[in-house]
């Protein structure tokens, strides 16, 4: 099975041909997975992930990235959080997503870490808490520093991450020395491989001057979607789902670029929200 998703769900006025902030129940209408970063920032209240539920179908889900300090950001930013702190981030996150959890709604939690996040003995017991705090719950680890990916190593934290049943993110960013990691498709969990596009802007990735709108400031080849979807159907034969998310949207180009994707790879996705025409 593959899915395909964006960031977000708001800020892709290309579904609906407005110049607007999209609504959850007019994405859906689109594409059956959403990937949301709120949560990173502050774990949402029950309430707030129910009202996402009544706005989507049944089957739709979320994938939802791990809060910061579940991800060591805080020490990134040298911020002095408490390991009980950390931990009660763990258990509040965990109560938040119940209702998904329920429902068969959360895909799985994406732990983005820091670039500070580097292979040692200490971050490889971890990731191994991790799976001890939340058990029963697909996860997915994107790693954001080098060191992971050398190839006397690599080989062996996937096999880590499929001994842990966790989702090793296959990642396409700008990529050289020093900078970024390289696009790595291996499955460590055969229940899910999840692809995240990034761009591939090398100039707006190494910027210090509003990255936050320069560095997934990219829009895909069709010659790079059908690289893409070599891909994916390769790991379709490994996994038992395939999820692609577009996060290329400094320009507004990820849905365009997800439905080519979608067109290219002749699939259909069952069980969307129905379009809701303007008829006035």
């Amino acid at each position: 099975m593959i899915n395909i998703g964006l960031t977000t769900f708001s800020d892709h006025p290309s579904l609906i041909g407005e110049d607007r902030k999209v609504k959850l129940s007019e994405y859906s209408a689109f594409f059956p997975v959403v990937e949301l970063d709120t949560p990173f920032y502050a774990i949402p209240r029950r309430e707030v992930i129910e009202n996402w539920q009544h706005q989507v179908p049944d089957n739709f889900q979320f994938i939802l990235k791990a809060n910061r300090l579940m991800t060591l950001h805080d020490q990134y930013d040298k911020d002095e959080i408490t390991d009980e702190s950390r931990q009660q981030a763990f258990q509040d996150y965990l109560k938040a997503v119940f209702p998904l959890r329920k429902a068969n709604q959360l895909k799985t939690i994406l732990f983005q870490f820091p670039p500070s996040f580097k292979r040692s003995l200490e971050s490889i017991d971890y990731l191994r808490n991790i799976r001890v705090i939340l058990p029963g719950v697909s996860i997915s680890v994107e790693f954001r520093n080098s060191t992971w990916y050398t190839p006397e190593i690599k080989d062996d934290v996937s096999g880590y991450l499929s001994e842990l049943h966790m989702t090793q993110v296959i990642v396409d960013e700008p990529h050289a020395t020093n900078m970024g990691v390289p696009f790595s498709p291996v499955v460590t969990d055969k229940n899910l491989a999840m692809l995240r596009l990034h761009g591939r802007n090398v100039k707006g990735w190494t910027s210090n001057q509003n990255w936050r709108k320069q560095r997934t400031l990219y829009r895909y080849s069709s010659q790079e979607l059908q690289s893409f979807a070599d891909t994916v159907k390769t790991l379709n034969k490994e996994a038992n789902e395939v999820v692609i998310i577009f996060n290329n949207n400094s320009g507004g180009d990820a849905a365009d670029n997800a439905l080519e994707l979608k067109k290219m790879l002749g699939i259909n996705f069952n069980g969307l929200a129905p379009m809701q025409l303007d008829l006035f």
